[in-house]
């Protein structure tokens, strides 16, 4: 299996992983009477979850985000027969995923903040670097 394939499954279940988590908490949650079920709402926070809950979560949309943007540089490497342009990075692609949601999970902090952005960044310039490559731009 290429390199960019295995990194894909590794951020589903990455993305899968934090929403069992908190989605597990919930249901334990509302399973033992404490929150109703229906008390998670879009939008305005109407429930009191512990903060490292709410940053799983918060860390599960991030990659949301961002899980379709490698996918569609996969599948467009894949479809073009260019699985190689992806497969040289995409484990540091995932190294840097991975410091992204670590430090989500870990810290609001404004030092935080500035850490996972340009975790994130790093991830941005690999996606453009490969669009590129694969376009034959580059």
């Amino acid at each position: 299996m290429s390199a960019a394939i295995s990194t894909l499954l590794a951020f589903t279940t990455l993305t899968i992983g934090l929403a069992v988590i908190y989605v597990g908490y919930r249901a334990t949650v509302g399973l033992l009477g404490k929150t109703p079920f229906n008390s998670w709402t879009r939008g305005e926070q109407t429930w009191d979850d512990p903060a490292i809950i709410t940053r799983i979560h918060h860390a599960h949309l991030n990659c949301l985000e961002n899980l379709p943007l490698f996918a569609a540089v996969v599948l467009a490497a894949f479809m073009l027969d260019k699985l190689a342009v992806v497969d040289g990075l995409a484990c540091y692609y995932m190294v840097a995923r991975l410091a992204q949601t670590g430090v989500h999970l870990v810290s609001t902090s404004a030092a935080a903040v500035f850490l996972r952005a340009n975790a994130l960044f790093v991830q941005w310039a690999f996606l453009g670097y490969w669009i590129l490559s694969l376009c034959d731009c580059i």
